[in-house]
């Protein structure tokens, strides 16, 4: 549901509503506007999260290695050491280096056969 309030040009607002709200967070008339003006002037700074504790770097040099991080990753989020930020931030980028290392193999391997065939 959007929110229901309209701008001084009379245009609606586009964002979506709160729930159990006709109106968005910054247009609800029942927060307070110092509050509304603190939020915003944060901006993303609230939502920053910085590890406590860094974690110890691993190596990732072939396909078994990303099971491995991800294994820890997986046990550190169960065990509460780890905010699912963090956990997202590395599965994603998992899936990148996993494409690299594959396209990387790849090559070898092609490399590899061209100079097979160039022999004969």
């Amino acid at each position: 549901m959007k929110c229901e309030f309209i701008k001084p040009d009379n245009t609606e607002c586009k964002a979506n509503s709160m729930k159990d709200s006709e109106f968005c967070y910054l247009h609800n008339p029942e927060i307070d506007e110092e509050e509304k003006h603190s939020v915003q002037s944060k901006g993303g700074k609230a939502n920053k999260h910085v590890l406590q504790v860094p974690l110890e770097p691993i190596q990732v040099k072939n396909p078994s290695d990303v099971v491995v991080l991800l294994e820890d990753t997986i046990n550190k989020v169960r065990a509460g050491e780890l905010d699912l930020r963090t956990a997202n931030c590395i599965g994603y980028l998992s899936g990148h280096i996993t494409k690299a290392l594959e396209i990387a193999d790849i090559e070898k391997r092609i490399e590899i056969i061209e100079r097979a065939v160039l022999k004969k």
